[in-house]
């Protein structure tokens, strides 16, 4: 199964990964540690690590943040690691196909980067007890296997000031791609970013039901504009919304990789995934034979997602109160989503003082106040 295609595991996976997860949502570390299981890497041999990639590599978007992070890998390790990838792997037959090979082939590290790779690696890891396996967005481990993920909501909400204060119109627009809880999740604190920096803006959001179609998003971009966006934001794959908005005269944020190319004018920052801190400790603990099994979910504190380079055109005022809070998620002070926070309805889900819970994060299913539309029922 393809990142396309893996919205029947998503409430499961929240829920899953709340049982471990019982901290507040303060930049969380690793959880639920399990003892080491895989043997060392013999001396003076370099580590052998694979990577499992749902697209292509290109040179933007989801996979491409995750090739950055192996290349990344490769510089700060040097001739201690010996990487190889493979491309547009999909279905959980060519999946498992694919990981077992790599395993087959002397990778004693193997990362595996989509939600539906998830029970291949843990069919594969069965019979590779001297593999240790890291996948990307799921919440099944076992000795050998731990599981990643990044807190997306914080550089959302960075995009979202950011967003409140370059907007003229007092609209703007937000692409979805599935309804789940992840990009729910991503819409509302990129809201409460907002509503921090302009109370009186909205947030108004269209779905695509795709990971990754420029026409689709395009013409959703274009139907924001119709509506009075003068600011445009992506939970979408594609450069195609920064373009139009490029086209337009806009603002427009990327997602996964900084998107500036696609509209140097219009293009604000990207919020951005960064694995590369990541995919090195973890070589580094394999090597050293220092590696457990942990469900990591990590923030900007611990390198793992941020903003890439603000446009002069965000004026310094503006770029310091964002720096300022970036700071504030860094300490642990801040969270996107502190309390008091009100839901569509007026309706206080997060009380003044406390702060949403991970178990609530994973399972979210409401948009917070001033965000403007429904959450489609149903799943494409």
């Amino acid at each position: 199964m393809d990142r396309r295609n893996f919205l029947k595991y998503v409430t499961l996976a929240g829920s899953s990964f709340a049982l471990t997860s019982c901290v507040q949502g303060k930049n969380s570390k690793s959880q639920g540690e399990v003892s080491p299981s895989a043997s060392p890497v013999a001396v003076n041999e370099p580590l052998k690590v694979g990577f499992v990639y749902t697209g292509p590599v290109g040179d933007f978007g989801w996979t491409y943040a995750h090739d950055l992070g192996r290349r990344d890998m490769e510089a700060n390790l040097q001739d201690k690691v010996k990487t190889t990838f493979v491309e547009n792997v999909n279905g959980v037959a060519d999946a498992q196909r694919v990981i077992r090979q790599l395993a087959l082939d002397g990778n004693k590290l193997i990362f595996t980067t989509s939600l539906g790779y998830m029970n291949p690696t843990i069919k594969v890891a069965k019979d590779f007890s001297d593999v240790v396996f890291e996948h990307c967005r799921g919440y099944k481990r076992a000795a050998n296997v731990g599981t990643y993920l990044g807190r997306f909501e914080e550089p959302r909400y960075l995009t979202g000031m950011i967003a409140g204060k370059m907007t003229k119109s007092n609209v703007v627009g937000f692409i979805g791609a599935y309804p789940i809880p992840e990009v729910i999740r991503g819409i509302s604190a990129f809201t409460q970013g907002v509503r921090l920096t302009n109370p009186q803006a909205k947030v108004k959001v269209l779905w695509v039901q795709s990971w990754y179609d420029p026409a689709k998003e395009r013409e959703a971009a274009q139907a924001l504009v119709n509506l009075g966006a003068d600011v445009l934001t992506q939970h979408t794959d594609s450069g195609a919304v920064v373009q139009l908005a490029q086209e337009k005269g806009i603002y427009a944020f990327g997602y996964n990789t900084d998107m500036s190319k696609f509209g140097q004018k219009a293009h604000l920052t990207s919020a951005i995934n960064k694995w590369g801190k990541f995919y090195t400790d973890k070589a580094l603990a394999v090597m050293t034979n220092t590696w457990k099994s942990q469900e990591v979910w990590d923030g900007i504190g611990q390198g793992m997602v941020d903003i890439s380079p603000m446009n002069q055109a965000i004026p310094e005022d503006v770029q310091q109160l964002v720096n300022g809070k970036r700071d504030e998620f860094i300490q642990g002070t801040a969270h996107p989503f502190d309390g008091p926070v009100k839901d569509q309805k007026g309706v206080v889900r997060v009380p003044k003082g406390k702060v949403l819970d991970d178990r609530r994060q994973l399972a979210m299913d409401w948009y917070v106040e001033g965000i403007e539309g429904s959450i489609p029922k149903g799943k494409s």
